[in-house]
């Protein structure tokens, strides 16, 4: 087959780009500007841009043009390519863990082989859990504001494994699904894989512009809402009340699905009833041990509408069939003895503490973020491009994540985001300077 006679324009400019002569940061042409510098067509050019764009060599801005990106670093640094360099400081991922969880998995351990029904957890398990773990869970969402009956409540593998059987069980590709213009990365590639069409909303304060959402209703059949109302990741809002009975009003007049993420609620003391407690007939809440216990503990929790869990535990068995009867033991457990709610308290302190090493690290930048959050949003000075600064910190040894794998509109802001629960406490203060140190020594 004939190769496309623009092909090697495409490859003289990546070329350029990543031997240095166009360097990072170097504003490209526009793209009447190169159609007539290489006699192309105006289409023509504009799709030499949009393959250097997916080959993460450029980037473009609206209102700002094409930029040259800074080739080392990996496209979705922080989500797609988790720090695992020997001796480099993460503040990619949160994964906060607290002094002495080691030795209560082990005491969770020694339990569990002297219970009497230790065989039962080694047999395929029910999909959406036995019927006492999820009574057991449905306590546990009751301390959060939400009141849910145990046969409305699945057991799944982490938060990750619910978003994914909620969209499987309940969404068709095609479907349009509200989102934040900064949301999870989890989220898009979720909506990548199942072909949803996700619509962006501006922020507007603690929480999503929700004239936004009625103009899109109005322009378009959305099907769904994806919403983290309670510390949003990662802006960390916590939306109020008012704002929250306004979306589900929104919800109910448009008939949309609302998707309720509080992975990171535990953190947020005291904030207002979830949406799964203010619209039950139309809200899937999901959340999981995660981060309130350890990554590593893959146990989450979906709680829906009674005529959505056939479909919610089809999905399940599709995926995993049940979670593992091991995990699930332990982490009902813990929610039974108290354990959990231990530390979740023990972790919002850690948070809290963190972030004052934040606020005085990053004092004058403006940084987003709430006050027992495991992260900060960083918004850059204008004239820094963000590639360019977490090049910088990866040579000094500190991996961060740009704002790439949270935007899901096409404006991608010069920001970072910074994780702070990963990082001993005693050495955080270090590594969040170096960050300071780095954007201060970028040139502007």
């Amino acid at each position: 087959m004939a190769r496309a006679r623009y092909k090697p324009l495409v490859d003289r400019l990546a070329a350029d780009i990543r031997s240095g002569r166009l360097a990072p940061g170097t504003r490209m042409p526009t793209h009447r500007q190169l159609a007539a510098r290489e006699g192309l067509a105006l289409v023509t050019a504009t799709r030499v841009y949009a393959e250097l764009q997916a080959m993460g060599l450029v980037a473009g801005e609206a209102g700002r043009g094409s930029f040259v990106r800074e080739p080392a670093l990996p496209p979705g640094l922080g989500i797609d390519q988790p720090a695992t360099v020997a001796g480099l400081v993460d503040l990619n991922f949160n994964h906060p863990a607290l002094p002495g969880q080691a030795e209560l998995l082990r005491a969770a351990l020694r339990q569990l082989a002297a219970a009497g029904d230790l065989d039962a957890v080694l047999r395929y398990q029910p999909h959406g859990g036995r019927v006492h773990e999820r009574a057991t869970v449905a306590r546990h969402l009751g301390v959060r504001g939400l009141s849910v009956a145990p046969a409305q409540v699945a057991i799944v593998d982490g938060a990750q494994h619910g978003l994914a059987v909620t969209v499987m069980a309940l969404l068709q590709p095609g479907d349009v699904v509200a989102v934040d213009a900064l949301t999870y990365p989890g989220f898009k590639l979720l909506a990548q894989a199942h072909r949803l069409e996700l619509a962006p909303l501006p922020a507007a304060g603690a929480g999503p512009d929700l004239d936004a959402l009625e103009a899109w209703c109005r322009r378009r059949r959305v099907r769904a809402v994806y919403a983290m109302p309670t510390l949003h990741n990662p802006l960390g809002w916590v939306m109020g009340l008012a704002r929250r009975r306004q979306l589900v009003a929104i919800a109910r007049r448009h008939g949309l699905l609302l998707i309720e993420d509080a992975a990171y609620a535990f953190l947020a003391p005291r904030p207002p009833a979830p949406l799964a407690a203010l619209a039950p007939e139309c809200t899937v809440y999901v959340s999981g041990l995660s981060k309130s216990v350890a990554t590593g503990l893959r146990v989450g929790f979906v709680a829906a509408p009674a005529d959505c869990m056939a479909r919610i535990e089809r999905a399940i068995r599709a995926t995993t069939w049940n979670t593992p009867g091991v995990m699930t033991a332990i982490a009902c457990g813990w929610i039974e003895d108290g354990t959990v709610a231990r530390l979740e308290a023990g972790k919002r302190a850690d948070a809290a503490a963190r972030q004052v090493l934040a606020a005085q690290a990053f004092a004058g930048l403006q940084p987003v973020r709430h006050l027992n959050g495991y992260f900060v949003w960083l918004p850059l000075p204008a004239e820094l491009r963000a590639d360019q600064v977490a090049q910088a910190l990866l040579h000094e040894g500190v991996a961060v994540s740009t704002a790439a794998p949270f935007a899901a509109a096409d404006q991608v802001p010069h920001a970072l985001r910074v994780a702070l629960g990963s990082v001993p406490l005693d050495a955080l203060g270090t590594a969040l300077a170096t960050v300071r140190r780095v954007i201060d020594a970028q040139p502007l």
